[in-house]
């Protein structure tokens, strides 16, 4: 079993990631898919963080 770790800053992004991650290893067997966002505040912008773990043989 492994996993791969993908960190972006846009949902965009992570999409795309995860796609070419997937279109990449066409043979793999996708176990689980977790997914999560966070956010946070600096100044005055709110920054947010979208990230995926994926779970494969």
């Amino acid at each position: 079993m492994q996993v791969k770790i993908f960190d972006e800053e846009s949902e965009e992004d992570l999409e795309e990631d995860i796609n070419n991650f997937l279109d990449e290893f066409e043979e793999i067997d996708v176990i689980d898919i977790k997914y999560q966002v966070s956010t946070s505040i600096y100044s005055e912008e709110q920054i947010f963080c979208f990230s995926a773990m994926i779970i494969y043989r």
